[in-house]
């Protein structure tokens, strides 16, 4: 079965900085994909040259079979991106603000598409109330169900909770749970370790242009030292893990 993903020898420069140094790495159809990194490390990077807003200088990238830089158009056609910021117009309603990009997108019936997407985000009550008055979760999952319009088989998320309150984060992780279980592929950026912990079926560490793991929790944690035992043995976290595999590889 064709991965949703598939990056090999990535690498990317800026003005004599090499941003991305050969990043590898496979994403499975209907998984929860997990990049982080510090900042800087060049995840950014890596989504624009995904989504076609950016090429590569070198490598091969893949989305849903198509090449990034051969057939832009097929990817951005199966794809779509959420960023760090809800991107809704607050002066219209939640229902104006999904029929305006169903239109834009040409899709059929789009006032019907609208009451699909609001029952299916939990957003139907406010339907018709100014995005102005929505809480910062609902904004972020109406930002989320204007990338579902036209049913796109993978969603980037690009730090999708940066500035929610705990609630609204948690809002924001069961509609991605949502989606995933309803077939769709998430790629997912975060500063939030425990955003990655509780979402990602996989979890890849950029760091300094590289992959420098890459595996499920339970593989990431095999990298961590054993637990030391006193009354109980304590598990690390995936925080722990990270800083533990950045700091030993900034020793070599």
């Amino acid at each position: 079965m064709e991965k949703a993903i598939q990056v090999k020898g990535l690498q990317k420069s800026y003005k004599g900085l090499h941003v991305l140094k050969g990043v590898d790495f496979e994403v499975e159809n209907g998984s929860i994909f997990a990049l982080l990194g510090s900042n800087g490390a060049g995840k950014t990077t890596i989504i624009k040259i995904l989504t076609t807003l950016l090429k590569q200088d070198s490598g091969t990238a893949t989305i849903n079979g198509f090449d990034v830089s051969a057939k832009p158009d097929y990817v951005r056609q199966s794809i779509s991106l959420t960023g760090q910021f809800a991107a809704v117009d607050e002066i219209l309603t939640g229902r104006e603000n999904l029929m305006m990009i169903a239109k834009l997108r040409h899709v059929s019936n789009p006032r019907q598409v609208a009451v699909d997407l609001l029952n299916r985000l939990g957003l139907y009550h406010a339907a018709d109330r100014r995005v102005s008055t929505y809480s910062g979760g609902m904004r972020r999952r109406l930002d989320i169900a204007m990338s579902l319009i036209g049913n796109p088989q993978l969603i980037f998320l690009d730090e999708p909770t940066t500035g929610l309150d705990p609630e609204g984060r948690i809002e924001v992780w069961n509609t991605v749970k949502e989606l995933v279980d309803s077939g769709t592929t998430v790629f997912l950026t975060t500063q939030y370790l425990e955003e990655a912990e509780q979402l990602a079926d996989r979890i890849a560490i950029l760091h300094e242009g590289k992959i420098i793991a890459n595996g499920t929790l339970d593989e990431l944690k095999k990298l961590f030292p054993p637990a030391k035992e006193e009354y109980v043995e304590k598990q690390p976290t995936l925080e722990e893990i990270f800083l533990t595999i950045i700091d030993k590889r900034e020793e070599m």
